[in-house]
């Protein structure tokens, strides 16, 4: 199924795309249980779909240190190896569980420049079906105010189907 993906012709209005792409999500990873495969092809398959988003990925809870991050399957440029919950855009997504929408990261208090280039952030807590926090899912681009209220609602509904269904 997912060669078939790499050959699909996906609408051009946002949320239609984003409609289109969660149903191939979904279609790729049907009986797929194992979580890391899970993120590696939800981050690929966002990275391929919009040119727009310059780093894709997760950045997953670790189990042996309390309240931190650890970067997780991801497409883009070299990531951040961790970080503490409540640091920068993913922290504070991951010490809230609320989406945190930047249009400005370089305005985001505490922001933590793993690439110079990101410029907006998007990044949606990722939670299991017994609503324990796993990941957060991080979205940069290279470009000012590129992700809105659209954009938080897709990947907050791919993420929910994909995680915690």
């Amino acid at each position: 199924m997912a060669e078939a993906f790499n050959e699909l012709t996906l609408p051009t209005a946002k949320a239609e795309r984003y409609s289109a792409l969660a149903e191939e999500i979904a279609a790729v990873l049907d009986g797929e249980p194992n979580r890391t495969a899970r993120m590696a092809s939800v981050a690929s398959m966002l990275a391929a779909t919009f040119e727009t988003f310059f780093w894709t990925g997760f950045y997953v809870v670790d189990p042996d240190k309390e309240r931190e991050l650890v970067v997780g399957p991801y497409q883009g440029t070299l990531g951040c190896l961790r970080i503490a919950f409540g640091r920068g855009v993913c922290g504070a997504a991951a010490a809230s569980g609320q989406t945190q929408l930047v249009p400005d990261v370089h305005a985001f208090p505490g922001h933590i420049a793993c690439d110079g280039r990101s410029q907006s952030e998007v990044v949606v807590p990722v939670f299991d079906a017994a609503g324990a926090l796993i990941a957060v899912l991080d979205v940069d681009s290279d470009q000012p105010a590129a992700f809105d209220e659209v954009d938080a609602h897709w990947l907050e509904k791919i993420v929910r189907d994909t995680f915690a269904a």
